[in-house]
């Protein structure tokens, strides 16, 4: 079987991961991204470059591209596309395509932090205090209820874009119009033109430490196992040194959370931890820059995914097990055109 990962951008060790579970299958693995520069592409078995996702063409393209290479499943790497390949789902079926991706609810709602905190508070989670108006926060913070530092954020965003720390007011209402504008310069205008006038959060700092869950479900949506992860270095956005460990509390979080979504595959979650309550601050239902911890660690949710798309048995030991106390940090790889 042939596989597509879209929108494959610098994660390169994802595609290495699925060329290995793809030996058994004799299947290859095809790339696609808007740059042809984008490492990902170089390490595939076949690479294309594709439409933006917001172009007109970019469906008829996908299909073509899939029927053309009898691709059988198609896995995106990049928040914004998810909610285009949700739409996709049924027809992409017709032709006997699997797109692993949530319902188009849960990738709309995931990919808007402000639905993302109104859906998460809705259910009984914790939640981090946010803010869709700088009146509504100055108003509170004359009133004495800001816990500062604050973070002013995209509403609709992913990585470091336009992020920024702020410790009182002025701060925050000159790092607030400053995000405004980067958003609409960047490819973040596309979810922003939505509700341009409050497309900028601003958000409580959360107690405790950070961590990044990897919840897995099967293809069909129902529960395995949630990856728990201390994350003790970020670089742009992403973790960048973390350690797996086991905290009971957060993997039944997890489940929780699964059972709420039951997304394909992973769902990368960040929470914030205090030893007794956990926050959820995002929910990114797709393969997160914090996976290859969990890989690192023992977790094959590649192989995982391929067996359970071809119907074989799944060792949750052996596949979906992650050894505790592994700490592994990401380094720097080049990727030479010649590679492939």
């Amino acid at each position: 079987m042939n596989i597509l990962l879209t929108s494959v951008g610098r994660r390169n060790y994802i595609v290495e991961y699925f060329k290995e579970a793809l030996q058994a299958y004799n299947g290859k693995v095809y790339a696609m991204n808007s740059d042809v520069n984008a490492p990902g592409l170089w390490v595939a078995d076949e690479y294309v470059q594709s439409p933006l996702i917001y172009d007109a063409s970019y469906k008829d393209f996908l299909l073509g591209y899939c029927v053309q290479n009898n691709i059988r499943m198609v896995i995106s790497l990049f928040d914004i596309e998810l909610p285009v390949l949700s739409k996709l789902k049924p027809e992409f079926e017709q032709h006997g395509i699997t797109i692993v991706v949530g319902d188009e609810w849960l990738t709309t709602m995931a990919n808007d932090k402000w639905k993302t905190q109104a859906f998460l508070k809705d259910n009984g989670f914790n939640t981090v205090r946010t803010f869709l108006s700088v009146s509504d926060f100055k108003n509170e913070s004359e009133a004495g209820n800001i816990r500062f530092p604050v973070f002013i954020k995209p509403r609709w965003g992913m990585g470091s874009i336009s992020i920024f720390k702020a410790d009182d007011v002025e701060a925050a209402i000159f790092y607030y119009n400053k995000a405004k504008e980067e958003i609409m310069q960047s490819y973040l205008k596309y979810e922003s033109k939505a509700d341009a006038e409050n497309a900028v959060l601003i958000q409580e700092a959360l107690p405790g430490h950070e961590y990044g869950l990897d919840i897995i479900n099967d293809l069909e949506g129902n529960y395995c196992t949630t990856i728990v992860k201390q994350k003790l270095a970020m670089r742009a956005g992403e973790t960048d040194v973390a350690i797996t460990v086991d905290e009971p509390v957060l993997k039944e979080f997890g489940g929780r959370l699964s059972r709420l979504t039951r997304h394909p595959g992973n769902m990368d979650v960040d929470v914030f931890f205090d030893g007794q309550n956990a926050f959820v601050l995002e929910l990114n239902p797709r393969f997160g820059g914090g996976y290859p911890f969990s890989h690192i660690a023992g977790v094959n949710l590649p192989k995982a995914i391929i067996r359970w798309y071809n119907k074989d048995t799944v060792d949750m030991t052996k596949l979906l097990t992650p050894l505790i106390g592994i700490k592994a940090m990401k380094g720097i790889a080049i990727i030479a055109e010649n590679n492939r």
